[in-house]
């Protein structure tokens, strides 16, 4: 039995999500489908991770497992061909047989997008903001995540998790031209909601509704009800998942 990690894209607008749902069209269900018409049996296949409905992936990857070697190129083609328009395989990597798509990634990334305009062909991927906040305070209050690790605050709330505990690397704001502001946030793993809850909480920042100092004791509290309203889904993206090189074979590409 050989394991591949697939590597793919999708816009998430039409489906609830990458989980499978039992009354809704998802990623994962659409991405096993494809598999089992080119294996001809059926196939599991497990994300790095969830992403909500509506919510974007530039780059998310999954693992499933081959009882016979596959040739990743052709692969590759022909799900592509399979898949809706809207989803799309880059590549497909063997890995070694107990590496794992979600357990064994150490770091994820995130992108928000938000912009002060009125953008018709952005709209599916841009969070408009009626007012221009202050983004350098938005930045300063960002800051602050880093001297914590517990993100109960800004985790969706009766979630089937162990712990609250992230490890955030990065979580910056940046102007990606005049009108269209980014928020990059990495860290080793995310709660459910979690990237949203923490725009909205900046976005109080950036309104003056709320100071750093209240933003730092949002976090303190451990209190969902304590931070900002969640930020739209669909402005969301992952867009890298990063994993350690020795899950990989040597000779793959």
């Amino acid at each position: 039995m050989q394991r591949y990690f697939i590597y793919l894209a999708y816009d998430g607008t039409a489906y609830h999500g990458w989980q499978i749902q039992p009354n809704g069209a998802s990623v994962q269900e659409h991405l096993m489908k494809a598999l089992a018409t080119l294996l001809r049996r059926e196939v599991e296949v497990v994300g790095a991770g969830r992403t909500d409905a509506g919510v974007h992936a530039s780059l998310m990857v999954a693992h499933f497992d081959s009882e016979v070697p596959l040739d990743p190129a052709f692969m590759t083609d022909k799900l592509n061909r399979l898949l809706p328009p809207d989803i799309s395989v880059y590549r497909l990597r063997p890995v070694k047989s107990d590496a794992h798509a979600r357990f064994d990634a150490i770091a994820r990334t995130y992108k928000y997008y938000v912009t002060t305009a009125k953008l018709p062909f952005n709209r599916q991927y841009r969070c408009r903001l009626f007012q221009t906040p202050d983004f350098g305070l938005m930045n300063e209050a960002a800051q602050t995540l880093f001297d914590y690790t517990d993100f109960t605050s800004f985790s969706k709330l009766h979630t089937d998790v162990k712990t609250n505990n992230c490890k955030i690397m990065h979580a910056e704001w940046t102007q990606q031209d005049e009108l269209t502001w980014v928020f990059t946030i990495q860290a080793d793993r995310f709660l459910r909601n979690m990237v949203r809850a923490i725009v909205g909480t900046l976005l109080e920042v950036g309104r003056g509704k709320l100071t750093v100092e209240g933003f730092r004791r949002v976090i303190e509290q451990k209190d969902r009800c304590r931070a900002g309203t969640s930020v739209p889904g669909n402005a969301l993206f992952l867009v890298d998942v990063a994993y350690p090189e020795e899950l990989f074979h040597p000779s793959s590409p």
